[in-house]
């Protein structure tokens, strides 16, 4: 039984998303307090009403944890194993029940706060207002948990990348590269990316000049939403022809607000084509709409006039201030940005924007100097309407319906160019998706003689924490050919580790019958020299963030803790897993380790840097 919710201010649904075990133990409990009828006990849905009534105590007392004491519940156990857990986002509260590992119900609210931003930005209501959102939302989020059982790299929320020659590299970048530049000539667009996508894994990107880079994040939310996509596609998989003038001719596009490249996300407005060339192969056009710099700007209002919103209701005025002079400058930039505007909507609404923010500047200021409550009251109201101006603006300057449907018929004559280019690699590369390289692969001597270095093991994954980018040998846990390591065993490792991650142990090494297993996350300067950090984390009263990168940069975080007087951008992160044969000693296995990190560059064909993990 496991359940998804999303609850507003006033604790009315917002969207709802479980299986049938759930819709039919609340209809029943609903049945027994009286707001249902027996006629309604075999109903596929939950009413609203049903739900309001049953979750509003326990709604409502969260709020007042938070609202009155600054110490909102987090998770709450149940009889019978049932775990409840709680996130917020813009005021709003998700809400996630199931019987799984705490780690894991928290990680599903986190990927769902994740997908709302992408598809609504702050404006979570959308979700209600629009159902398509919903709908939408639904099946990323149904996608999301299929890869994440089937496919390692969205487990560890990291980009696998195809490993090929620097020839066919070439090729395709070109490829790509001459597909942009003809496409800007053809829709009123400058800022694009082309990306080619096999089998969720990535192979190749081009960027205009212009256009903001795309960040691990984006991609990796592309990676499920063309999942997503390509399945609820109305040609199905086994129906669609390997031929270009069948595939080519399909397009799927959608809107969303991309995270951008800097570390905490921005919400930048993008027309996504999808485009199918072969099957399992997908071309990727993201369109920048608007105005980066407004949208940016917009986003971070909305999230600054959150937080005084949080600071008045709390009462914590201790923080009032700082507070509010990051709101100002937030809107500041907004009306920077709109100083060039000439579109009469956007300008009205602006207008009626400034008014409210001068009203509300005017009553914030007479609170900081002389603690007046009224004035206070005044600017909280003004909040409000405040507030709605900002969806309006958001709307009229994130949505672009007709860049959508313009660019489609120029995008489709464009993948049509590019699969003809790269049809004589087509099949090569989906051989590639499957089976990147392997342990036991003699298909290629230099990758033979690799492994043979390194005598017991078993798998291995390397993940580059500052591009996100991940390096592991294929294994075919669907073929016939019995296994001692299964998918169980891997997920578990994965699973195991980020839990005792989140707890602040970045170093693990452990046993079973079979295998043994090690985890080590370490950090190095741009040097390469190790770093180490002089901040305890294993705190017992205190746990990170959910280890991950689609709902913030959890490594990123992690270094902001560690090396508080450091910038970020000079810390390298790494993580390695791996599996070795049980009989291989610990000294061994921390040798291999070593080594296999300070050499992955070998199979990646990026260089990398010593590391020192003791």
């Amino acid at each position: 039984m496991n359940c998804l919710m999303i609850f507003d201010h006033l604790n009315d649904i917002i969207f709802i998303k479980c299986n049938n075990k759930f819709i039919e133990h609340i209809n029943e409990i609903a049945i027994e307090d009286g707001v249902l009828t027996e006629e309604n006990k075999s109903s596929t849905s939950i009413q609203d009403n049903v739900l309001v009534h049953l979750f509003s105590p326990v709604i409502t007392s969260q709020r007042i944890m938070t609202c009155q004491f600054g110490n909102s519940y987090t998770t709450i156990q149940c009889y019978g194993g049932l775990k409840v857990c709680f996130d917020e986002f813009m005021g709003y509260l998700f809400v996630g029940i199931g019987a799984e590992e705490l780690l894991k119900i928290q990680k599903n609210l986190s990927i769902t706060i994740a997908m709302v931003r992408f598809l609504c930005g702050p404006d979570v209501y959308e979700l209600k207002a629009k159902k398509e959102r919903s709908e939408i939302l639904s099946d990323l989020l149904d996608s999301y948990h299929n890869l994440r059982e089937n496919d390692q790299a969205i487990l560890l929320e990291a980009i696998e990348q195809l490993v090929l020659n620097p020839n066919l590299n070439t090729s395709v970048l070109q490829a790509l590269k001459e597909c942009v530049v003809s496409l800007i000539t053809q829709i009123d667009c400058f800022k694009i990316h082309a990306l080619i996508m096999v089998k969720n894994k990535f192979l190749s990107l081009y960027s205009s000049e212009l256009a903001k880079e795309l960040s691990p994040t984006d991609i990796l939310f592309t990676t499920i939403l063309t999942d997503s996509a390509t399945k609820k596609s109305k040609i199905s998989e086994t129906e669609r022809s390997d031929e270009i003038e069948d595939t080519c001719d399909e397009i799927l596009s959608y809107q969303v607000l991309l995270s951008g490249p800097e570390s905490s996300p921005k919400c930048l407005p993008h027309a996504i084509h999808i485009v199918p060339i072969s099957r399992e192969v997908n071309l990727i056009f993201f369109l920048e709409i608007g105005n980066s710099a407004l949208s940016s700007s917009l986003y971070e209002t909305f999230c600054h006039l959150h937080i005084m919103q949080q600071i008045q209701v709390q009462r914590d005025f201790t923080v009032m201030r700082p507070a509010y002079e990051n709101l100002e400058l937030a809107v500041k930039k907004v009306n920077d940005s709109l100083k060039k505007n000439k579109n009469v909507a956007i300008d009205a609404c602006h207008k009626n924007l400034i008014k409210k923010w001068d009203i509300m500047k005017k009553k914030y200021t007479e609170f900081l100097k002389n603690s007046s409550e009224e004035a206070l009251l005044r600017a909280e109201t003004l909040a409000l309407g405040f507030l709605e101006n900002l969806k309006e603006l958001l709307h009229l300057t994130t949505v672009d319906e007709t860049i959508l449907k313009s660019s489609q018929e120029s995008v489709i004559e464009a993948a049509k160019v590019i699969s003809e280019k790269l049809s004589s690699i087509t099949d090569f590369v989906k051989v590639k998706a499957m089976k990147n390289f392997s342990l036991g692969s003699r298909d290629s001597l230099t990758i033979h003689k690799y492994m043979e270095d390194f005598p017991g093991l078993v798998h291995f994954i390397y993940i580059d924490r500052t591009t996100h980018r991940v390096t592991s040998p294929s294994i075919d846990f669907h073929s016939d050919k019995p296994h001692l390591l299964t998918q169980k065993k891997v997920w578990h490792l994965i699973d195991f580790a980020l839990q005792h991650l989140q707890e602040g142990t970045m170093s693990l090494m452990w046993k079973d019958t079979t295998f043994s297993y090690a985890y080590f996350l370490w950090f190095e300067d741009s040097n390469g020299t190790p770093l180490k950090s002089s901040v305890p984390l294993t705190n017992p009263n205190k746990t990170l963030p959910v280890p991950g990168l689609l709902n913030n940069d959890f490594y990123q975080k992690l270094k902001e803790i560690c090396f508080p007087k450091m910038a970020p951008s000079k810390i390298r992160c790494y993580e390695i897993f791996c599996i070795h044969l049980g009989l291989v000693s610990h000294p061994c296995v921390l040798e291999h380790t070593r080594r296999l990190a300070a050499t992955i560059w070998e199979l990646s064909g990026h260089p990398s840097h010593p590391i020192d993990l003791i």
